[in-house]
């Protein structure tokens, strides 16, 4: 499976709307839970190893930029 890095979700704006709405009321450390726990949900979700490694390395090249 080959990483997708098109838009590719139908209404982000409601999306990122609902991300936003479950940090409110958050700490910074319960904020940074919630999204370990998201990554985690989402990659067992994904389950491809090969496409887990490529998102891991495609997020840290970015976070370098």
């Amino acid at each position: 499976m080959t990483l997708n890095l098109t838009p590719n979700i139908a209404d982000p704006d409601d999306f990122y709307d609902a991300l936003l709405a479950a940090h409110e009321g958050l700490d910074k450390a319960q904020s940074d839970a919630l999204n370990a726990r998201l990554i985690l949900v989402l990659a067992n979700h994904i389950g491809d190893r090969e496409t887990l490694f490529e998102a891991l390395q495609t997020a840290r090249a970015s976070a370098r930029a």
